[in-house]
Formats: structure tokens, sequence, C-alpha cells
């Protein structure tokens, strides 16, 4: 039996692209209040046209507060899920990061990795982040047991 599929917001913000592009919009928010498709299309190397026509999707998805020719801020809709995405990067950044990775490594690490978790194994990393932070002398314990093998 097919699992049931679901055409709720939330669902259909699963995809790399959507999540990319709700990503980008709010750091673009965060930096200067608003975001404008030039600025995501650098920052994604599209086309303006290609993110010209996700920002209509997302809006039509609710996800965007969106005028033609204008800038466009993310709706909370668009904010929450825009929140999880960037939780869910930070999580993986600390962990990569904690396990001693160059900078390079980790950011392109985590631009491949970070769309394909599942929740759960999601909550287990945070755990792990969560648990070397305020147990410094076990990470540091795995370490050196990870230099030796």
């Amino acid at each position: 039996m097919k699992p049931k599929r679901t055409n709720s917001p939330a669902a259909q913000a699963r995809s790399e692209s959507t999540e990319d592009h709700l990503e980008r919009i709010q750091e673009l928010v965060d930096q200067k209040g608003y975001a404008r498709v030039a600025d995501i299309a650098a920052s994604l190397a599209l086309s303006t046209s290609a993110v010209s026509n996700m920002v209509r999707r997302l809006a039509a998805r609710g996800y965007v507060n969106y005028e033609k020719y204008r800038g466009f801020t993310l709706t909370s809709e668009g904010q929450a899920v825009a929140n999880h995405i960037k939780a869910r990067h930070e999580t993986l950044t600390a962990l990569l990061q904690l396990l001693g990775l160059s900078t390079q490594t980790v950011q392109e690490e985590v631009e491949v990795i970070e769309h394909h978790l599942k929740p759960e194994t999601l909550r287990v990393f945070s755990k792990l982040v969560q648990f070397w932070l305020s147990h410094p002398k076990q990470l540091r314990e795995f370490l050196d047991y990870s230099k030796r093998k």
C-alpha cells in the first residue's frame, strides 16, 4: 500500500528548491527588511525568471507576501518553515564543526545533507550537539579516539 500523499503547505515546502528559496528570503529579510528576486537569483545562481516563478508559487502556497516588481517578505507560515530550515542548518553546521571538519567541508556537506534528513535524525543530531557542548571532555575523548583509528 502506498503512503498517502498530502498537499498540505508543510509537505509542499519539503522540496530542496523551495527550502533553498525560503532560506535565502529569510536571510535577506533579516539583513535588510525585504527580499528581491534579483538578490535571490544572485545568491542561488539562478535566473531571475526562475526565481520569479518560484516566488509566485511560494506566494500561492501562502509562504510569501509578494507584489510584482516590489520587494517581498515571508508570511508567518513562511517564517515558521524558514525558521525550521535555519535551525536544521545550524544543528548540522554545529555538529560538523564539533567533529573538526574544515569550514569549506562543513558548508558543502550541510548544503548536501540538510534536505535529506528525517525529523528523527535531526532530533538525535541536535541532542548530540547539546551533549557535546555540555560535556566537552567526552567530545575531546571522541575526537582523540577518531584520530587514532
